[in-house]
């Protein structure tokens, strides 16, 4: 289709050609610039604002990539391994089964040479996890069921070592935690902000997942600490308010739950570099839970880089286009500019004998060709505030119109745009007047 109807245009300018013009050799090759060449001028116009529309849509994604790595995920990602397990069977469906496990497993791997730490989690950072309500004890209601909603975790002790998460106030779990002892319960720092922004929340208690369902009924938690925030709904999006509850403390009714829906996730921290120990590792999951097997293994920096994997593919995309508009625009003006100057020789001689100089000639031809550029390039920055608002979800911490990004890209197509035109120039200026004059 593109042949066809680019095949005509031509194809339909040589069937309406006058005779008498054809005729007069003089008036066909004098004065055929760029406006006798109005359809090859709006192309090349054309293809320099569609460049710089799809350009600016990829530099506005190279700033979102750069933002993106530079976010503080509020965990370390260094040297941790991942890895999930399924906990079947009717042995894993009360929690002190699951914490009989997390305590061997730590035993066993935590004696490996090269380990550092070893956790259990339903859910790694940057992943999700399940929201549930909370009341405060003491504090009245003044409207709904609950005095807020927040990110619910449950981990064994040493979550927090392995992911270095910063004590903040308090303390963290230990295994003294367990379902025979009070519950309890960790905050993030923005959980703490939010709800206790004028007194301390360590030592005050809340109850937790209160009319979700019979599985979560539980007694009230007292706080015993607050910790950093960490992205658990990924890098592009704020911290969520946390609650950290111990895995052994939960109800039965809530293990069986967890580990009909989700896999358990071992999260181990390593002095080495962590897949040389996955093989030890493995072994020792699998004795300590009796056989079960471990899956889909990945270091914590894969997870982060998962994490981004949908901008960085929009990213490629955006890049590959971009840069093959941006070829197809300076071979546009590099040909718009060669014909010009082709059909143009003899004028070109005829002022070069009158005086001209070769800088004359070259400055002419530039210009001639950067006006063509820079129309699609005002053209293609208007086109793009308009366009690159439907690009607002895919950005993050810049806006579609970020100055830069536009200032970055214009410059770049007026580089490409002068570049392709200088070549033309050059060989326009070295037009000898003696044959030009002798052109036929």
């Amino acid at each position: 289709m593109t042949g066809i109807v680019f095949g005509l245009i031509p194809a339909l300018g040589a069937s309406r050609s006058d005779l008498n013009v054809t005729l007069k050799e003089s008036g066909l090759r004098s004065g055929s610039g760029v406006r006798q060449n109005k359809a090859r001028s709006i192309l090349v116009v054309t293809e320099t604002a569609l460049a710089l529309v799809l350009l600016m849509g990829a530099a506005l994604l190279i700033r979102t990539f750069s933002e993106l790595r530079g976010v503080n995920p509020g965990f370390d990602t260094h040297n941790i391994l991942t890895m999930e397990m399924s906990l079947a069977g009717s042995r894993f469906e009360k929690t002190a089964g699951v914490d009989q496990l997390v305590r061997e497993a730590q035993r066993r791997v935590g004696s490996l040479p090269g380990v550092v730490a070893i956790a259990e989690t339903c859910c790694l950072p940057l992943q999700g996890g399940l929201g549930l309500p909370f009341i405060v004890e003491g504090r009245p209601l003044t409207e709904g069921t609950a005095h807020g909603n927040g990110a619910w975790k449950p981990v064994s002790a040493g979550y927090f070592d392995v992911f270095k998460i910063p004590l903040v106030r308090g303390r963290v779990f230990t295994e003294r935690d367990d379902g025979n002892s009070a519950g309890v319960v960790l905050i993030s720092q923005g959980l703490a902000k939010e709800f206790w922004p004028n007194s301390d929340p360590v030592g005050q208690r809340i109850a937790i997942g209160k009319g979700v369902g019979p599985e979560f009924e539980e007694p009230p938690r007292e706080i015993i600490g607050i910790v950093g925030d960490t992205r658990d709904q990924g890098l592009d999006n704020k911290p969520n308010p946390t609650m950290y509850v111990p895995v052994a403390q939960l109800k039965d009714g809530v293990t069986k739950l967890n580990n009909g829906f989700i896999p358990a996730s071992w999260v181990i921290r390593a002095s080495v570099e962590p897949f040389s120990l996955s093989r030890e590792i493995q072994e020792e999951l699998r004795v300590a839970s009796g056989g079960l097997p471990v899956a889909n293994i990945r270091s914590m920096a894969q997870v982060r880089g998962e994490s981004t994997a949908s901008s960085d593919f929009n990213l490629m995309l955006l890049v590959i286009f971009a840069g093959l508009a941006l070829l197809l625009a300076a071979i546009g003006i590099y040909g718009l500019m060669a014909y010009s100057v082709q059909q143009r020789t003899q004028e070109i001689g005829i002022r070069m004998a009158l005086g001209a100089s070769a800088h004359d000639v070259r400055a002419m031809v530039v210009k001639q060709g950067m006006v063509t550029a820079l129309a699609g390039v005002l053209i293609g920055l208007a086109a793009a505030l308009g366009l690159t608002r439907l690009m607002a979800s895919l950005l993050y911490n810049v806006t579609p119109r970020d100055p830069l990004a536009m200032t970055s890209v214009a410059l770049l197509l007026v580089g490409v745009a002068l570049a392709a035109t200088y070549v033309p120039a050059r060989r326009a200026s070295r037009v000898d007047p003696i044959v030009s004059l002798r052109y036929e």
